[in-house]
């Protein structure tokens, strides 16, 4: 496990990035569809609904118990929500 410094947000780049970096699964709160795709695109496992402590989620999905809510952005309202 190894946790990336987010780099800031362009559209369609971080999911770039991550692939380029390795990461194989991402584990968040929310996501607009168009990341999930490209995400998708790229052979990375998107789980979403997630809150918490990061190393307690990421030892939940490690564990098996994490499930993705499909919970998916579609318009932002400020920089760290969305409306579903």
């Amino acid at each position: 496990m190894e946790f990336i410094q987010n780099p800031g947000h362009k559209p369609g780049f971080l999911p770039v990035f991550l692939h380029e970096k390795g990461v194989k699964v991402i584990i968040s709160g929310g996501m607009g569809g168009g990341a999930i795709d490209i995400f998708n695109e790229k052979g990375v496992e998107v789980v979403t609904g997630a809150s918490g402590d990061a190393e307690t989620v990421v030892n939940s999905y490690l564990k098996g118990e994490l499930k993705s809510t499909g919970s998916v952005c579609h318009e932002h309202k400020h920089a760290d929500e969305c409306a579903e």
